[in-house]
């Protein structure tokens, strides 16, 4: 299954792009990065069968077991890309929250858009490695 982050706005050099970039080689999945303008501009539309998980604040708080075991059931399903959307600062439209098949959040605080998408890129790589069985998850 390819797992296909997009993000509004660009990195750069920065010490999130360097996370970015180091979780990006760690995960043995089939991964995609995609960034887009702050504004305009558009991922490919989705294939089928597909899953689009949004970051929210209004989303769901999963702990990193929870996020593998939904991925697991997604790749066992047959999806073939789970696409991690992280939206500008406005966030997700309510049209956009309704399409998606998951919501989810990094708790309750706001975090800055760079530090969400290294973020995020960590739990992928946890979530991966605890689907491997490898012992990151616990000596983390």
């Amino acid at each position: 299954m390819l797992l296909h982050v997009v993000a509004r706005g660009k990195l750069g050099r920065s010490p999130e792009a360097d996370l970015v970039e180091r979780y990006a080689r760690r995960i043995s999945w089939p991964l995609k990065l995609t960034e887009l303008p702050d504004s305009g501009g558009k991922a490919p539309d989705l294939g089928s069968p597909a899953r689009l998980v949004l970051l929210d604040e209004r989303g769901r708080d999963l702990d990193s077991d929870q996020l593998a075991r939904q991925l697991g059931r997604w790749r066992d399903d047959g999806v073939r890309e789970t696409r991690f959307v992280l939206g500008a600062a406005d966030g997700h439209s309510s049209a956009e929250r309704e399409q998606a098949d998951l919501l989810l959040a990094f708790g309750k605080a706001t975090w800055p858009h760079l530090l969400a998408r290294a973020m995020l890129m960590e739990q992928i790589y946890r979530a991966t490695t605890i689907l491997a069985g490898h012992p990151y998850h616990r000596a983390g």
